[in-house]
């Protein structure tokens, strides 16, 4: 393969393609990790969290039988290539959780909502790119190092490993099993086995995660540069797609910047076809202030958890790393104390 560059921009297209099918599945089958969470706990409505179980599952399967063909290096992931801070994973995805429920969304759902032409969305995108960046490198870099410290990894690890031993069952078997076990239950409800916009959606967007692992390993494989396996992911990606088109003469393209624009694109694709465009922005003073402060502990929580309901509710777990699963609950436990307040808040 090429010279760094020509690698970069490989990565790149990896990214826009997978980022395209990620954002433009997600407006087909109204995927929504929020809309997912609120629907369940306030209406009792558990329709778009088997759909989020059906791409989960999708996720997993395909991400295993990548690593099962010898596809997918998952000890080049930055969730197995670092040893585990769970205090991280708890305390960034609480953090993560609640601002998500403050800003309405998550970094992911404000890229495909960006992409119908929601001004709101792009502001917001913009809060969490910087807000991370700011805990990952910048002025909170010190104070999130010495809080959640990190190492390097050099055995095999996640839940899947650690199963394995207990069992004597291969990991990736392991998580075909549990792949297959989310498709199942997801399917069991009619709205979504009965509806092929909604299969065709929640499986294209755990296609999205899986062709981007096995993308993006393919490429590490047959180059020589040191580069990470990567899936979606929509904290730290979003300030790196900043970075880039601020200083993109100086600076080479990355899998982060194509799936960050290709979600965007993905998402506007369909809302075109559909006619589904439409300028928005937020007539609210207040609740757009309550967005922004939201969009600010999405981006830091975020950062110390190395991940968002993407990254690591959907990626890291189809990776069967500790920090998927772990985070995704605290994600949910943080959203769901948010949305209580909301909702108290709300009451006469």
């Amino acid at each position: 393969m090429g010279g760094e560059g020509e690698v970069a921009v490989q990565l790149a297209l990896v990214g826009l393609l997978c980022g395209a099918l990620l954002g433009g599945a997600s407006r087909v089958t109204d995927f929504c990790s929020l809309g997912a969470l609120e629907t369940a706990m306030l209406g009792r409505d558990f329709r778009r969290l088997h759909i989020w179980a059906v791409a989960l599952g999708v996720a997993i399967v395909g991400s295993q039988i990548g690593v099962r063909a010898g596809f997918v290096d998952l000890q080049r992931t930055i969730y197995h290539s670092v040893i585990w801070n769970p205090v991280a994973s708890i305390s960034g995805g609480l953090v993560f959780g609640y601002g998500m429920a403050l800003a309405g969304n998550c970094g992911f759902g404000a890229a495909v909502k960006a992409g119908s032409g929601d001004i709101r969305s792009f502001i917001l995108l913009g809060v969490i790119g910087v807000s991370s960046y700011v805990t990952l490198s910048g002025p909170l870099a010190p104070l999130r190092i010495a809080i959640f410290p990190q190492w390097e990894e050099t055995e095999p690890n996640g839940f899947g490993v650690a199963v394995g031993k207990m069992t004597g069952m291969p990991a990736d078997f392991l998580g075909l099993l549990l792949g297959l076990a989310f498709i199942l239950w997801g399917m069991t409800r009619p709205a979504i086995s009965r509806s092929p916009a909604a299969i065709c959606g929640s499986v294209g967007v755990g296609l999205a995660v899986a062709l981007s692992l096995i993308g993006t390993s393919v490429i590490q494989d047959n180059s020589a540069a040191a580069i990470y396996v990567e899936g979606p992911a929509f904290t730290a990606p979003v300030g790196r797609t900043i970075l880039y088109v601020m200083t993109s003469t100086g600076t080479a393209p990355s899998y982060s910047v194509g799936a960050v624009f290709g979600t965007i694109l993905g998402a506007f694709i369909v809302c075109f076809f559909r006619g589904e465009l439409y300028w928005e922005s937020c007539d609210d003073v207040r609740e757009f202030g309550r967005q922004l402060c939201g969009a600010a502990l999405m981006g830091a929580g975020g950062a110390i958890a190395a991940g968002c309901t993407i990254g690591q509710g959907l990626t890291a777990t189809a990776t069967l790393s500790w920090s998927g699963p772990v985070t995704l609950l605290a994600i949910c436990a943080g959203a769901y104390v948010g949305l209580q307040q909301l909702v108290a808040q709300a009451e006469p």
